[in-house]
Parts: C-alpha cells; sequence; structure tokens
C-alpha cells in the first residue's frame, strides 16, 4: 500500500448506525490543519456493511481518501478486533496525524493504539493547532508539529502538548469544541476498501446482549440552554430553570455542582466532565463560572448570567450580566417574554 508520511488520519465512528457528530468535527479540523500542511485528510471507517454510504457525507466535510473496513464480525465495537485495523492501517499509511473523539469508544481505541504503535496520545483536546517548537535543551526546532491543547490540572490552566520526536501524533477531541463548517456536496474522493485481516484470538470476549437507547437529553443541538448551578439552591428551586426553558423553547443544562447536589440528572451537565455546546443563547443562573465549566459554553452567541455575586467569574464572558436573585429575577423573565409574545 502506498505511504502518506503527512497525511492527517481521522477515526470515524458510529453512533446508532450513524455518523458521529464528533467524527464530522474531526474532518472539518483534519482539513484545517491538513490545509496548513499542505497534505491530504485520510479517514477510516470500521464496520459490518453499506458503509460506502456514508462516504458523501464524509467527504463534503474535507475528507479526500476514505478507507472502509466492512466484515461481519466488526458489526460491533469491540476493543481487540478494531484496535488491530486500525493500528495496522496506521503502520501501512504513516500519516502524522491521527485524530479520535473523546466518546467512550475513542477512549477506549485511540491509548491501545497508542500503546501499540508506541507513540504518545494526548486526551481530551478542545484545541488543535500546527506550529513550531524549540526544544532550547537540545539547541533544536521542530517545524510544523501538532499543537494539543487541553484544559490540565482540573481546568486551572489550559496546556500546550507536543510529541516531537513521535509519529503519528494522536489525540482526542471532545465532542462539540470544533466548530462544524458547512458541508460541500459537490466534494468528492477516494473510497479505499482495507481489508479486516481478523484471527480468532482476537476476539477474546463474547457479545451476550446488547441494549441501545436513544439520548434523551441533546444539549448540542438546542439554540437555546438555560442551565443553573449551585447557586439555585435546591432540587425545587431548580424547577425555575425548566420554567425559563420551557418559556424560551430551550434544553435544560446544569453544572458540575448542580448534579452532584442532585438537582438534576447529569445527562444535562455542561464543563469539561459534561457536554460541549455552542448554543445561540446561554443563559447561567446561580452558576459562579469556574473554568472547568466555561470550557463547555464558552463559544456560544450570547450568553445571560444571573448571580447575586457580582464579582462572579461567569460575568467575565457574559455578554450581559444580572445581579440579583434567580428566584426573583427568573419569573420577572417569563413574565416580560410572555408579555411580549
Amino acid at each position: 500500500m502506498a505511504k502518506n508520511p503527512h497525511n492527517v488520519l481521522v477515526y470515524i465512528e458510529l453512533d446508532h448506525d450513524q455518523l458521529a457528530d464528533v467524527s464530522l468535527e474531526l474532518v472539518c479540523k483534519a482539513r484545517e490543519l491538513a490545509d496548513r500542511l499542505g497534505v491530504a485528510v485520510e479517514a477510516l471507517l470500521i464496520g459490518h456493511q453499506n458503509l460506502d454510504s456514508f462516504a458523501p457525507t464524509i467527504f463534503s466535510y474535507g475528507a479526500d481518501i476514505l478507507y472502509l473496513t466492512e466484515d461481519p464480525a466488526l458489526e460491533v465495537y469491540t476493543t481487540l478486533p478494531y484496535c488491530h485495523v486500525t493500528s495496522r492501517l496506521i503502520r501501512d499509511t504513516q500519516p502524522q496525524i491521527v485524530l479520535f473523539g473523546a466518546t467512550p469508544i475513542g477512549r477506549d481505541l485511540a491509548p491501545r493504539v497508542a500503546s501499540e504503535l508506541k507513540t504518545g496520545l494526548t486526551a481530551d483536546c478542545t484545541d488543535l493547532q500546527i506550529g513550531d517548537h524549540e526544544d532550547r535543551k537540545l539547541k533544536k526546532v521542530y517545524h510544523d508539529i501538532l499543537y494539543q491543547i487541553r484544559p490540565a490540572f482540573g481546568g486551572n490552566i489550559i496546556a500546550t502538548i507536543v510529541a516531537p520526536e513521535h509519529r503519528p501524533q494522536m489525540a482526542t477531541v471532545r465532542e462539540g469544541v470544533i466548530k462544524r463548517e458547512a458541508p460541500d456536496p459537490t466534494r468528492t474522493g477516494e473510497i479505499r476498501p482495507y481489508p479486516a485481516d481478523l484471527s480468532p484470538d482476537l476476539f477474546v470476549n463474547t457479545i451476550i446482549d446488547r441494549v441501545v437507547a436513544e439520548r434523551k437529553v441533546n444539549l448540542k443541538a438546542a439554540d437555546i440552554v438555560v442551565a443553573g448551578g449551585g447557586g439555585v439552591g435546591s432540587k425545587e428551586n431548580f424547577q425555575l430553570i425548566h420554567d425559563l426553558a420551557a418559556t424560551l423553547g430551550g434544553m435544560v443544562g446544569a453544572s458540575r455542582a448542580a448534579v452532584d447536589s442532585g438537582y438534576i440528572g447529569k445527562e444535562h451537565q455542561v464543563g469539561q466532565t459534561g457536554t460541549t455546546i455552542r448554543p445561540k443563547l446561554y443563559i447561567a443562573c446561580g452558576i459562579s463560572g469556574a473554568i472547568q465549566h466555561r470550557a463547555g459554553m464558552d463559544k456560544s452567541g450570547k450568553i445571560i448570567a444571573i448571580n447575586t455575586d457580582p464579582n462572579a467569574p461567569i460575568f467575565k464572558i457574559a455578554h450581559y450580566g444580572i445581579v440579583g436573585d434567580l428566584k426573583e429575577v427568573i419569573p420577572m423573565m417569563i413574565k416580560a417574554y410572555k408579555t411580549k409574545t
């Protein structure tokens, strides 16, 4: 197989037999990185059958080459067979950069592939850039390497991590942190079938039953999110958050403090350990605005913050701030909205 030593490869994940949002986001980022490097974007999709039906979508977001591995034994994700195929493809094609979504599957697969290839991996990145790095100790400058950017030390700092001496440079990237560009339906690419080459010793686990449940809360799809934090004070008071969200036609979000306090389920959590979102409007109610929370919503189109503390960090990124008791402010907002509509 021809080697492409400078290309960027994206592992494409299927979610309920559909392309995972994070994979399409990564194809967009890979296109940006590849254009900066002057190389091509490759993608790998593993599954059972009819994978070529996803090719037009993957190409429309920026991929040039799509490797398809189809085998009945790969219908459901299991670690060892998927790691085998992915690692072997990387060895064969030698990409410079490999990207995975920071999903349950990505977080299982990527470190195993990195271990197999004896290369580094940065997990849960929130941004990726191309730049130069100077090693002052070795008095050496590395050009056009991957800056792997992620929160560190509990989110208190933003770290830029590099792996100048090893290839491929690998990272998992959180869903929602990369803006998905508009697809170009006129883009085309090349489909390359890639053999599974599976052996019986890869199937040490047996899937007895598989339960598939639809996602009940999809914060990423919401244009309006009303989120409550620890400052809401109680589960009963959190009903105000639900009321405002229902009035505006939005969805309910929460900070980790609210989830840990039992006010609402974790599926509503926004932030570094929750969901990263980019709604048109984000209303933060009783949320102090720790960096861990801001990492999940600071790309919102407009941010309104309601807090009794005028020095709360959330006001630093809010477009509009209301200093006051949410138990008084939210009913006034609901009344004003209903009056005008």
